[in-house]
C-alpha cells in the first residue's frame, strides 16, 4: 500500500507537469498564429500595394430624366497585383468622387521601417456623385467588415474577425491610444470629371493622400472589343 502511495505524486506531478506543457504549447502556438495573421492583414493594407483604375463604359442620354447618364468600371487590385472582382456602377452626370478612409503612422515608423507601421493605409467606402436631394452613391466597403481583397485566402480565424473590427473601432477615435501610432485618420474623396477615353488610376502617395492620375488609352484600343485571355 505504502508503495503505490509513493508513486502517486510522481505521477501526479508528472501529468500536471505534462498539462502544463500542454497548455503552453497551445497558447505559444496560438500566439504565433495570430503574430502571423496580424502580419498578413498589415500587409493587406499597405498604401503602395493597392490601386484602383477606373474607365468609362458607357454614355447615354435618358429620355425621361433628359441626363446624360455615365457608367463606369471600377477596378480595385489586390496585394498580389491581381485584379480583383470589377464593379459596375452608373451616375445621371460625371463629377465622381471616390471616398476613402485614410491613416496616416508617425513618422517614426516611417523612418525605421516598422513592419506594421511604414506606410498610410486607405480603404475605399463609396463611389457617389453629389446632386442636392438627387445624390447617388453606392458602397465599396461596409464599415466592420473585412473590406474585398483583404480577407485571408485559406483561414477562418475570429482573430482575424478582431482585427478588423479594432481597426474600425480605433481608425476614427479621437481618443484612440497615442501607442498606435497613428498620425492622421481621416476621410477623404478626390473626384473629377469621367469621360470616355481616359484611364483613371486612384494611387496613394507614401505617407500621403490619395490622387487621381490619368491618361489617354492607346488609339489601338479605339473600336475594339478586347476578348479575355
Amino acid at each position: 500500500m505504502k508503495k503505490k502511495k509513493s508513486l502517486i505524486k510522481p505521477l501526479l506531478l508528472a501529468g500536471v507537469v505534462s498539462a502544463g506543457s500542454i497548455t503552453g504549447y497551445n497558447y505559444l502556438n496560438n500566439y504565433l498564429n495570430q503574430v502571423e495573421i496580424l502580419k498578413k492583414v498589415v500587409q493587406r493594407l499597405e498604401a503602395d500595394s493597392r490601386v484602383a483604375e477606373v474607365l468609362v463604359t458607357g454614355v447615354n442620354y435618358d429620355e425621361a430624366t433628359q441626363q446624360m447618364r455615365t457608367r463606369i468600371k471600377f477596378l480595385e487590385y489586390g496585394v498580389d497585383d491581381k485584379p480583383l472582382k470589377p464593379r459596375y456602377f452608373e451616375f445621371a452626370g460625371n463629377i465622381i468622387q471616390f471616398q476613402a478612409l485614410v491613416m496616416r503612422f508617425d513618422d517614426v515608423h516611417i523612418r525605421n521601417a516598422d513592419l506594421l507601421k511604414g506606410k498610410s493605409a486607405y480603404l475605399f467606402l463609396k463611389v457617389f456623385l453629389l446632386d442636392g436631394k438627387n445624390t447617388q452613391e453606392y458602397e465599396l466597403t461596409r464599415v466592420n467588415s473585412i473590406p474585398q481583397g483583404y480577407k485571408l485566402e485559406g483561414i477562418s480565424d475570429e482573430y482575424e474577425k478582431t482585427i478588423w473590427e479594432d481597426f474600425w473601432t480605433h481608425a476614427l477615435d479621437p481618443k484612440r491610444d497615442p501607442k498606435l501610432g497613428i498620425k492622421n485618420a481621416q476621410i477623404e474623396a478626390p473626384g473629377t470629371m469621367f469621360v470616355p477615353g481616359i484611364l483613371y488610376t486612384i494611387r496613394i502617395e507614401h505617407d500621403g493622400g490619395l490622387r487621381i492620375d490619368t491618361a489617354p488609352l492607346s488609339p489601338i484600343l479605339q473600336g475594339e472589343t478586347i476578348p479575355k485571355g
